[in-house]
This record gives structure tokens, C-alpha cells and sequence, in this order.
């Protein structure tokens, strides 16, 4: 058995994977593409605000009503994680009706042993470790892992702790309040919670240089598509079949 033939086999052991080059493959639905752009629009509003709104600007001479700089930061960054925050909720509802591409982001299987098998070939792949890429229709086990964890846990955990920390403004009693306010009972010091969400936002800005850098790798390295694929939803794999 040639390396190559090796290597296509270990790609079928892989479980959702493709051995053959050629057509585009349909993988991502429209309302999955405009949720991660939205997503991603969202997330760099939200990062860009809430470091000045955690490192405000100096003290603006004159009138306060006149320099609302600091108004207008906190709005856009209010608006953004309540347009997150919606859009989350409808990129659940989508896995329930989309393919089964659209529901992977949202749980890992721990229980397949060829999963594991994957996310350490894939580490190994990336760091330079591993001489030949293997092909995935939909994210490869180490991608599935970042993506449940940064997208699905850290963002659930970012638009809680935001929201809470927004009921503080709203008030006692208020929707907000009522909603997220148990927060504050795990954590009754608020600047904890004011703490959490910042470094929080640290991380989410590490991940996003991460998985643009991956991204764009992938692209170049694995021969497959990856940016245009979440354009046009359409994965093409550019290697011919050898035998």
C-alpha cells in the first residue's frame, strides 16, 4: 500500500471526511454563513467598545452634553451583544432544520474513539508534524473542538455575564434583572463578573487571530477551501485523485 493509499484510508477511518477531489461540495447553509458574519461583525464591535469601555478616553473640556463619545461607545457595544445575543438564539433554532453541518458546532463526540483519533492527527498537522492534510467536508476534529468551545460555551458565557452586568444599569426589577441576575449570587462581588467578561474579551480576540491564521493556512496547505466556503457555502477540494 502506497503512502497515498495509506493516507486516503486513514481519512475514511476519520468518519465525516471525503477521499475524492473533484465537484464542490454544499456544506453550509445560507442562514449559517450570515450568522458567522454577523457573528463576526458583532464580536469586533464588541471588542473595540468594550476596551474603551473598560480603558475610557480622557475627560472631554466643556459641557459633558456636548462630548457623548463615551454614550455613543456604550450604545454600540449594548446593541452589538443584544444583536449577538439574538442571533445566537436563531443559530440554535437553525440546528434543529438545518443539515447536520449546522448542529456541529453545538456538541463534540467524546464517545467515538476515531473523533480522538482525529483532533491528535489534526494537531500534529498543525504543527507541522504531519506531511499530508486530511480532507473534511465539515470541520476537522480539532476545528469541532475550538468551535464548541469559543462559539457555543464561551460565547453562551459572554452574553450571560454581559447581560448581567447590563441589568446593573437597567435596575432592580427590571427584564434584564429578572433574567440575569443570579449571576451576581455566584458572583456577589460585581467586579468579579466586570473582570471575567473583560478577560474574556481578551481571549475571544486571541481565538479570532487564531482562526483567521488557520483559516487562511488551511487554505493554502490543505488544498480546500475554507474563507470561500463560508461565502459561498460550497467546499472544493483542489488536489487530483491519485490511485
Amino acid at each position: 500500500m502506497t503512502h497515498k493509499q495509506d493516507m486516503l484510508r486513514g481519512v475514511m477511518d476519520a468518519g465525516d471526511n471525503v477521499i475524492v477531489t473533484g465537484p464542490s461540495i454544499y456544506v453550509y447553509e445560507a442562514p449559517v454563513r450570515l450568522w458567522h458574519w454577523v457573528n463576526a461583525l458583532c464580536i469586533t464591535i464588541l471588542a473595540i467598545t468594550g476596551y474603551f469601555i473598560g480603558s475610557p478616553l480622557p475627560t472631554m473640556p466643556g459641557e459633558a452634553s456636548d462630548s457623548f463619545v463615551m454614550g455613543y461607545i456604550r450604545f454600540a457595544h449594548f446593541s452589538s451583544g443584544q444583536v449577538l445575543a439574538v442571533a445566537f438564539l436563531a443559530r440554535i433554532l437553525w440546528a434543529f432544520f438545518g443539515n447536520k453541518y449546522s448542529r456541529q458546532i453545538f456538541y463534540l463526540p467524546v464517545w467515538e474513539a476515531a473523533w480522538w483519533k482525529g483532533v491528535k492527527r489534526e494537531l500534529r498537522w498543525y504543527l507541522f508534524l504531519e506531511k499530508e492534510p486530511y480532507k473534511y467536508i465539515g470541520h476537522n476534529p480539532l476545528a469541532h473542538a475550538a468551535m464548541f468551545m469559543m462559539f457555543t460555551l464561551f460565547n453562551l458565557g459572554m452574553i450571560i455575564t454581559g447581560f448581567a452586568l447590563y441589568s446593573e444599569g437597567a435596575g432592580r426589577g427590571s427584564l434584564p434583572d429578572q433574567a440575569f441576575g443570579w449571576v451576581f449570587i455566584l458572583f456577589p462581588n460585581s467586579m468579579d463578573v466586570h473582570t471575567i467578561h473583560h478577560l474574556g474579551m481578551w481571549v475571544i480576540v486571541i481565538f479570532a487571530m487564531i482562526h483567521i491564521y488557520a483559516a487562511i493556512r488551511e487554505d493554502i496547505m490543505s488544498r480546500q477551501t475554507m474563507i470561500s466556503t463560508m461565502i459561498s457555502g460550497e467546499r472544493q477540494f483542489r488536489d487530483e485523485r491519485e490511485g
